[in-house]
């Protein structure tokens, strides 16, 4: 019998190294692994082989969050949705005064996707959990055609320690509450939409993303009754506003001349017709402490982060449950309803 050509005949060769993102990257085999190990447990300095990790938790409560990252682009002026992906998950779990323990990722890749942005991104989110002590434990990675996604979209879960006897939850706002915010507003929306556009501005503009468990930590050690803390993402300040005036059934006034907002945040939204109060942050939120401990409130963030500018915004009231009002520049009181859409899509 003669051999068959290999022309003719079924062959099955292996992927050659490539330096993008390919189908063989999500098949379960000796590519996928590579890809893992070469770019995601060197980068994160732990093993992912593992489909779980083990953690054990001697006392307090233990908080849980998970949340998706879609940001377009993919790296913009102040982060990319690697860091996105780390701040946004532990940040979460400093809403709930929770000092975060470990993190879990999950990839989705284009095929198409250069292997060198991955490595960016994947270096992105070792130095975030650097900054904040946490770690990423597991994962999953899987790869759709090209065409069939946006480049890289990050899914995280997160997990973390209360160590406190706090209940910071929208059900523990009072009225005569204090409302503190801590730090400018719309940065995070503005750059990305900049950087999406490419949008010519006279300053360096750049996105707010940053941890948010500092801060926090400091208040919780400045032992600040904390009764309810909220980030600022999809929506802004406005739509956080209306959801704990919803949530925790009382009324919230603010006064427009004590939010800051910088100068380019402010120009930009006139040239596009938009709300700094309803663009998003990635590093900033509100805390609503009784009105004794608003001050300290304001002290605390300042200390822990000084090149922003904490203050009161405002005040809760028992008037009309569910309702925002807002006190403007012009002294006027007007309602701030909650946005029927979003301004901004693809920023987080």
């Amino acid at each position: 019998m003669s051999e068959r050509s290999d022309e003719t005949g079924p062959s099955c060769p292996l992927p050659r190294s490539h330096d993008t993102v390919t189908l063989a990257h999500g098949g379960g085999g000796r590519r996928m692994r590579e890809l893992i190990d070469g770019v995601f447990a060197s980068a994160f300095r732990s093993s992912t082989a593992h489909d779980g990790h083990v953690t054990p938790v001697t006392a307090g409560r233990i908080a849980t969050t998970t949340d998706a990252f879609v940001v377009r682009p993919m790296e913009f002026p102040g982060g990319d949705i690697g860091s996105l992906a780390v701040h946004g998950t532990v940040n979460d779990l400093a809403m709930c005064g929770a000092r975060p323990l470990h993190l879990a990722a999950a990839f989705i890749l284009e095929e198409g996707v250069e292997i060198a942005t991955l490595q960016r991104i994947a270096a992105s989110m070792a130095r975030a959990c650097a900054e904040v002590g946490t770690s990423i434990v597991t994962g999953d990675t899987k790869v759709v055609e090209h065409g069939h996604g946006d480049g890289v979209y990050i899914t995280m879960t997160g997990t973390g320690l209360c160590e406190h006897d706090l209940e910071i939850h929208p059900r523990s706002i009072r009225a005569g509450d204090a409302i503190v915010l801590s730090g400018d507003v719309g940065r995070h929306g503005m750059a990305v939409m900049s950087a999406r556009e490419t949008l010519s501005i006279e300053c360096d503009l750049h996105s707010d993303a940053r941890e948010l468990w500092t801060p926090v930590a400091a208040l919780l050690r400045a032992d600040v009754e904390l009764h309810c803390l909220r980030d600022l993402t999809r929506g802004g300040l406005g739509t956080a506003l209306n959801e704990l005036a919803i949530d925790g059934g009382v009324e919230i006034e603010v006064d427009e001349r004590c939010i800051p907002t910088i100068e380019p945040v402010r120009s930009l939204c006139d040239l596009l017709g938009m709300d700094p109060l309803y663009v998003a942050c990635e590093g900033r939120f509100v805390a609503i402490v009784p009105a004794d401990q608003a001050e300290r409130t304001v002290q605390t963030l300042a200390a822990a982060a000084p090149d922003e500018r904490p203050a009161v915004i405002g005040h809760v009231t028992a008037g009309r449950p569910g309702q925002v009002a807002l006190k403007t520049r012009l002294g006027t009181l007007r309602h701030l309803p909650m946005p029927s859409g979003e301004q901004l899509p693809r920023i987080c």
